[in-house]
């Protein structure tokens, strides 16, 4: 029963993270195998807790008025050949050494995110587009094979690559990762053997924590989520080289 109750607080921060930034999964999953759930197993029953989360975020958003599901649909679209193949991969193979590139990542990520924002996300708006669809395979292909710190990499190819205001890109992201976790807890759950109650309490914790993060930051804009983003993302950049 503890372990429940811990899963739960746990899932709330993780969906709190995940939506205002991202690495909400650097909670989840050391947790799991803290509890003794295997690495790759973790990984997949993470998916369960991921799925309820983004559903409870993308409603959130179209409540407020954040929402372009044509757009959403073609970004996440390009994902499912890169989850397809990242999820069978990481069925297969253990889930180790990626602390320092996970760091080196989060890392790159957040001087591109410091750097000014552009005078006008619209004069060059198509050709980025194009680019930004292509990115999403590799995105795609990270989520399904370990999903720790997607958000780092979607937020800068929204943010910067497609130029949208860091709200917006919110709204997308959320979507997107709905969208490509389907894909992969499928997989997951055809390969391995996921353990269905701890990522039902997740599930709980991320939905609320999901939903709270996306009317906060509609509240209070783009200030909270650039200092949540770069408070996380330096936390995490110390915690994977250091600890």
């Amino acid at each position: 029963m503890l372990d429940l109750a811990l899963l739960l607080v746990t899932g709330i921060a993780t969906g709190f993270l995940n939506v205002m930034a991202g690495g909400g999964s650097m909670l989840s999953v050391p947790v799991m195998i803290f509890l003794g759930v295997p690495g790759s197993v973790a990984n997949g029953t993470n998916r369960i807790a991921i799925l309820p989360q983004n559903i409870s975020a993308v409603i959130a958003f179209y409540r407020k008025g954040f929402a372009n599901f044509k757009l959403s649909l073609s970004l996440a679209a390009c994902t499912i050949p890169g989850t397809l193949v990242g999820a069978w991969l990481a069925a297969r193979i253990p889930n180790d050494q990626f602390n320092v590139w996970l760091a080196v990542i989060m890392l790159i990520v957040l001087i591109i995110m410091s750097l000014p924002d552009r005078q006008s996300a619209e004069q060059d708006r198509r050709p980025h587009m194009l680019a930004g669809h292509l990115l999403m395979v590799a995105i795609g292909f990270w989520g399904g094979f370990i999903h720790i710190g997607v958000g780092f990499l979607l937020m800068p190819v929204l943010h910067r690559v497609l130029g949208m205001d860091l709200v917006t890109t919110n709204s997308h992201k959320v979507f997107i990762v709905l969208c490509y976790t389907v894909v992969a807890l499928a997989v997951f759950a055809s390969q391995l053997e996921l353990v269905w109650q701890y990522g039902l309490a997740l599930a709980i914790g991320t939905t609320t924590g999901g939903w709270l993060a996306a009317n906060f930051q509609v509240k209070q804009g783009v200030g909270a989520i650039k200092l949540t983003l770069n408070i996380v993302i330096c936390a995490f950049i110390i915690k994977l080289l250091f600890f």
